[in-house]
């Protein structure tokens, strides 16, 4: 099996495997909305689910459950068939890539289980609080983030090519 593959592979099950185990333990140890501080004024566990996209978005939709779905699908789908474009040189486009595919296959999990995504990370400054979020959620930004800096060093690299 390919080098990049196994990076696919591993992270894939680590991350949705901590998803889905933190998922279950808020779920069982904490009631709907509870909330225990962590660091005072900046970060708590707060157990809430989501019904719409990032910040909510279509949560009150008649078509969210389905429309969601299918697009978690067709993004995992999108993600793996541009995976498999990539060559065994572009390691951190492996990464992101990965992170990326296994967040959103963590939340489309919760989807098709409950019809919304369970989320328990409440990053705060006082009493202005960031959306709540889990471990799928953190693959996406970081595995996007990743992205973005290889796209930034692929530039980088394509200019200095063009001037030589």
């Amino acid at each position: 099996m390919a080098i990049r593959y196994r990076i696919l592979l591993a992270v894939t099950v680590i991350s949705v495997v901590l998803d889905q185990w933190t998922k279950y333990l808020v779920d069982k140890t904490f009631e709907l909305h509870e909330s225990v501080s962590l660091i005072d004024n900046f970060l708590a566990l707060t157990y809430v689910r989501n019904k719409g996209a990032a910040f909510g978005i279509l949560a009150d939709s008649a078509i969210r459950i389905p429309f969601f779905i299918t697009v978690s699908i067709v993004a995992s789908c999108a993600i793996f068939w541009y995976y498999r474009k990539t060559t065994e040189q572009q390691r951190l486009l492996h990464w992101s890539l990965s992170l990326i595919f296994s967040g959103a296959i963590g939340n489309l999990i919760d989807r098709i289980r409950f019809g919304e995504v369970v989320d328990f990370v409440d990053a705060h400054w006082y009493q202005h609080h960031w959306p709540a979020f889990n471990v799928a959620d953190s693959a996406i930004c970081i595995g996007v983030g990743l992205l973005l800096i290889e796209f930034w060093r692929d530039e980088k690299r394509k200019k200095a090519e063009s001037k030589k």
